[in-house]
C-alpha cells in the first residue's frame, strides 16, 4: 500500500496524466478491459501469481467502470478459486502437496484449528495466500456452498475497496 502511494505521488509529480501512454492505457481498459480483467482474475484465483488486487486498483485508476469492474473481477477470482477447489477435491493430497509446497503443513495445521474463520481472514487480506486455502478446502472436502459464499463475499469486499481507491486516485492523478 505504501509503495502504491509512493508510486502515485511520483506519477503525479511527473504529470504523466496527459501522456500518450496513459491515453492508450485508458483506451485499452475502455475497449477490452473487463474481458481481460476477468481472464486475469481467473488466473489469479488459481496459484498463478497475477496480483489481482493491484490489477483491480489499476483498472479503476485507468477508468474502468467501477460496478462492472467489481463484479467481473470478483466473479473471475471466484471461478479460479473453484478450479483450485475442484482439482484438490478430485486429485487429493498429492496434488495439494505438490502445489502448496512447504506452506501446506503450516496452513493445514491452522485449518484444523480455525477453519472457516481463517479462510475468511485470508480472503479479506489481499496479500495472504487464500488460493492455497482453496486447495485445502477441496482436499478436506469442505462444504462447497460455504466455500463459494465466503470466496465471493470476501473478494467482493476487497475488490470494492480497491476499485473505490483506484477511482479516487484517478480523480487526484488526472486533475491538473
Amino acid at each position: 500500500m505504501i509503495l502504491g502511494l509512493i508510486a502515485l505521488f511520483a506519477l503525479k509529480s511527473l504529470n504523466i496524466g496527459n501522456s500518450w501512454f496513459i491515453s492508450y492505457a485508458k483506451a485499452l481498459v475502455a475497449d477490452y478491459g473487463l474481458v481481460g480483467i476477468f481472464l486475469l482474475t481467473v488466473l489469479a484465483g488459481t496459484l498463478v501469481p497475477v496480483g489481482s488486487p493491484a490489477l483491480v486498483a489499476l483498472a479503476a485508476l485507468l477508468g474502468a467502470p467501477k460496478i462492472p469492474l467489481i463484479l467481473v473481477s470478483t466473479s473471475g477470482f471466484t471461478v479460479g478459486m473453484i478450479s483450485n477447489y475442484a482439482l484438490a477435491y478430485y486429485l487429493g493430497r498429492p496434488f495439494v502437496m505438490k502445489k502448496a509446497g512447504k506452506t501446506y503443513e503450516e496452513i493445514s495445521h491452522l485449518w484444523s484449528k480455525f477453519g472457516w474463520i481463517l479462510y475468511t481472514i485470508f480472503g479479506l487480506i489481499p496479500v495472504l495466500p487464500v488460493e492455497i486455502l482453496s486447495l485445502i478446502c477441496g482436499m478436506v472436502k469442505a462444504r462447497f456452498r460455504t466455500f463459494l459464499i465466503l470466496t465471493f463475499a470476501s473478494r467482493l469486499i476487497v475488490f470494492t475497496i480497491l476499485a473505490y481507491f483506484g477511482e479516487m486516485a484517478s480523480l487526484w492523478m488526472w486533475a491538473s
